[in-house]
């Protein structure tokens, strides 16, 4: 690849990557105390959660596909191994059944869209109700609390100086750009958006590979839960609201098309700290919350009206 076209191809990531970088910037003249070591692995630290769901969102949108059950897969999974934990299982045991549950929640969203032909939309939005409804009958509307500190090490504890969450996330994204970028899975997720029809002709097990894509996002947002009950110390029926938008502002800010067939993991982990900068920025400012809602709206508006403009330009 030459360096022109090296450019071209990945123009949007550097526009990103511009933009977080700008952002940190007007941050740092405008509060003295964001551009410091511990703010900085607080951000990261705050950002783990969206970003390692927006992984398995990534994956989704690419293969053409949505996913609006993630945040309820959040607390279905994060309930399950909570309960299990409480009852004195292995913490082992307990982890297997906690990304069991999302990993299972993601195949029958994907068996629904494959084999029984539902909108991703219609039937993500089905399992979005069902999973918060099954987390809310499973502990009767109360919350799960109290673990040992073996569990929750994996919220607040360190290796080195680095949390364990960012190693965590960065692992996650470590292994989604060599699955993505390197493997046949990853290549059948960009084939199967950018032309569902081509790709089955060409040979591509297209259902196959689109129920495991919705299987690998059900089991990043389980892993996003086991992050956040141990952060909390307390797994939440009512976690996770709201955690799909964020999610899918992440995903589309870092460059992945909602049309399918074009995106990076790299550009979502840029996407996922803007939205953890910009969230921390207007904190340390003390913007109100219900402005900090239309700022991050309108950023998403814009990033979706930029990414509009620059296909219209590859065109």
């Amino acid at each position: 690849m030459s360096v022109r076209s090296f450019l071209i191809h990945y123009a949007r990531q550097f526009g990103t990557l511009a933009g977080l970088v700008g952002l940190c910037v007007v941050l740092w003249i405008l509060t003295p105390h964001f551009l410091t070591v511990s703010n900085l692995l607080n951000v990261a630290q705050q950002t783990s959660i969206n970003a390692i769901i927006a992984v398995g969102l990534t994956f989704v949108i690419i293969s053409g596909g949505i996913d609006l059950s993630v945040g309820s897969m959040v607390a279905f999974s994060g309930v399950v191994m909570a309960s299990l934990l409480q009852r004195g299982l292995p913490l082992p045991v307990a982890l297997a059944a906690g990304l069991g549950t999302g990993l299972a929640g993601g195949l029958v969203n994907g068996l629904l869209i494959t084999l029984g032909r539902l909108p991703p939309f219609i039937a993500t939005l089905g399992m979005m109700s069902v999973a918060r409804g099954g987390a809310l009958l499973y502990t009767e509307g109360r919350p799960v609390s109290g673990f040992e500190e073996n569990f929750r090490w994996i919220a607040t504890g360190e290796i080195g100086f680095v949390p364990v969450p960012v190693i965590v996330m960065g692992a996650v994204y470590a292994v989604a750009h060599f699955v993505l970028q390197r493997t046949p899975f990853g290549r059948y997720a960009f084939a199967i958006g950018g032309n569902e029809e081509a790709a089955l002709l060409s040979g591509v097990k297209v259902r196959f590979h689109k129920t495991m894509v919705y299987g690998a996002c059900g089991l990043l947002s389980a892993l996003a839960g086991v992050v956040l009950t141990a952060r909390l110390n307390s797994a939440q029926p009512i976690a996770g609201i709201n955690y799909e938008l964020d999610a899918i502002a992440a995903t589309v800010i870092g460059g992945t098309s909602l049309m399918g067939g074009q995106g990076s993991v790299i550009g979502t982990l840029i996407g996922a700290l803007i939205m953890g900068v910009l969230r921390n920025g207007l904190n340390l400012l003390g913007v109100s919350s219900f402005v900090q809602q239309v700022v991050i709206g309108a950023v998403i508006i814009l990033a979706v009206l930029m990414d509009m403009a620059f296909k219209q330009r590859k065109k």
